[in-house]
């Protein structure tokens, strides 16, 4: 989950709210530069870290109570595991970018953390045999994954609050055709330079939950609280400058 401190107390956005804001963002990208197996791409993007809700995990709290934001928390074997057999369920294609996302966020804990070294080396080993099937060069889903990569930063920025004021600039990522990226905020809209999407204007959609309780005696504690809390909405609009 992605953790915010606000005036009103901790404020809560899920890890697939985040991912669905991706795919919102992945839904407007330009029609040419769409790869093949479309659909497929966008589920990946949507479900790149579905592995567990926030309600079914154990590892919820800080060691001083407060809720665990995404950031902190190190390689789990078993949550990766099950990320790799829900995205297998669906297609080699949806397990391949999965695979290649899990393995552009573990990778730095690889010289610290002896699980670490053989799970990378098996996904590796999976990602080359998948690519053989599917008859997907390496080149083809380096820019595949760039975009997948692009549209997780992006829903990023806005979930923590990262979209710089005064329409001062903050880059995204590099994108698939390795363009630089950079969102602007103007007002109450955003935009983006370069301009890489089809639609000139649209909206962008979030849930969050706002939880005033600061310290949490227990994981069940906080889920109680996490469901008690309403659902409020954020939106954005994004918009193309001439």
């Amino acid at each position: 989950m992605i953790v915010n401190y606000t005036n009103k107390g901790w404020e809560i956005i899920t890890q697939r709210a985040h991912g669905l804001l991706a795919a919102q963002v992945a839904m407007h990208w330009a029609k040419k530069e769409r790869p093949q197996r479309w659909t497929e791409t966008i589920l990946a993007i949507a479900e790149h870290d579905d592995a567990r809700t926030e309600l079914e995990s154990d590892q919820l709290l800080t060691p001083q109570g407060g809720p665990l934001n995404f950031d902190m928390q190190l390689f789990d074997p078993d949550h990766c595991r099950l990320m790799f057999h829900n995205s297998l369920s669906k297609s080699r294609y949806i397990a391949l970018l999965t695979s290649m996302h899990m393995v552009f966020l573990f990778k730095k804990e690889a010289n610290t953390n002896p699980l670490v070294k053989p799970f990378l080396k098996e996904q590796e080993t999976l990602q080359k045999r998948w690519l053989k099937e599917l008859h997907i060069d390496h080149d083809e889903v380096q820019r595949i994954y760039r975009l997948l990569e692009w549209c997780d930063a992006f829903s990023l920025l806005l979930s923590k609050h990262d979209v710089q004021p005064e329409e001062r600039t903050i880059e995204i990522s590099t994108g698939p055709s390795g363009a630089s990226y950079h969102l602007i905020s103007e007002g109450s809209q955003l935009t983006v330079d370069p301009w890489p999407f089809e639609d000139t204007s649209f909206e962008l959609r979030l849930e969050k939950r706002i939880i005033p309780q600061l310290k949490f005696k227990n994981n069940e504690e906080f889920k109680k609280q996490f469901l008690a809390a309403e659902v409020e909405e954020i939106t954005w609009t994004t918009a193309y400058r001439k």
